[in-house]
């Protein structure tokens, strides 16, 4: 499938399982089988809930070259850091294992010189980059948004194939949707918003969630627009998504896989920290929930 086409649909931020501190390959083999029997039209590694800030370059790597040899689907692997020059080796190594494109955040810790130091980052990284970027909005983890200016100019350089937003603010999205260019993908990263951001014109999702229920994520999507797609995301995304907020959310994605029997645990890795037996109940319930509305 085309990278953009695949983009227009719903894609998977996976998990990185891990086995006594060490990457799950087999589990990880799972969790991708189980995403494409649910519809999932793309998927991308290394991401925050991928953990990527606490595996290896060369972990990385390996995450991003087991998900290619066995996806039926476009990869889009996660390349975050701090600088130009580390940013676009992390592509290097994406393009290297087989990745069709690369997403990348805001330089996390320096942040004074937003938002026109932050274009003339990315536009360093996607003039150097081997691969198409996707622009990765989520402040709460960076310490900083990309200004929808930033995105606006970022958006006309060949290379830039879209935003993934996970602010959780859709007067934000929604400001980045009017001010960017249509073969420009905007893509709703915070489940919460998911149908509704549809039906403002998002042009999909990256969505957590859909390590867990991608059955309920795709049909949201393809019934946004009618009473189906509402039900959908109150009944079953909305709850859920609550539940797996309350603890960090690659933990709580874990907890609600390892549930659904997906992967054997839901071990992560410091500075992460597994969720508690009441938060399993709580996610468990939430899941047998969405499940049921899903059934109807």
């Amino acid at each position: 499938m085309d990278l953009r086409d695949a983009l227009r649909g719903i894609t998977c931020p996976m998990v990185t399982p891990f086995d006594g501190g060490s990457i799950d390959k087999a589990a990880l083999i799972d969790v991708l089988e189980h995403l494409q029997a649910g519809g999932i039209d793309a998927v991308f590694p290394c991401g925050t809930t991928g953990e990527y800030p606490s595996l290896t370059a060369d972990e990385q790597r390996r995450v991003v070259e087991t998900t290619v040899d066995h996806a039926d689907v476009p990869v889009i692997a996660g390349a975050g850091a701090t600088s130009v020059g580390e940013t676009v080796a992390a592509i290097d190594r994406a393009a290297d294992a087989g990745a069709d494109a690369a997403a990348v955040v805001a330089p996390y810790f320096t942040t004074a010189n937003a938002p026109e130091g932050n274009r003339r980052f990315f536009e360093a990284v996607i003039d150097e980059a081997p691969l198409p970027v996707l622009l990765y909005n989520i402040p709460q983890c960076t310490g900083q948004r990309i200004e929808p200016e930033t995105v606006a100019a970022v958006a006309e350089r060949d290379g830039a194939v879209g935003i993934k937003d996970s602010s959780g603010d859709l007067g934000y999205f929604l400001s980045v949707l009017a001010g960017t260019p249509d073969e420009f993908l905007c893509l709703q990263g915070y489940d919460a918003l998911l149908v509704p951001a549809l039906r403002m014109g998002a042009d999909g999702g990256i969505n957590a969630l859909s390590n867990v229920v991608p059955e309920v994520l795709r049909e949201a999507f393809e019934r946004a627009d009618d009473e189906r797609g509402r039900e959908l995301q109150r009944d079953a995304i909305a709850p859920l998504f609550d539940a797996c907020t309350t603890h960090d959310f690659a933990p709580a994605t874990k907890t609600a896989l390892a549930e659904r029997d997906v992967i054997p645990s839901d071990e992560v890795r410091p500075p992460l920290v597994a969720v508690d037996d009441a938060g399993r109940e709580t996610i468990g319930d939430a899941l047998e929930a969405a499940l049921a509305v899903t059934e109807q």
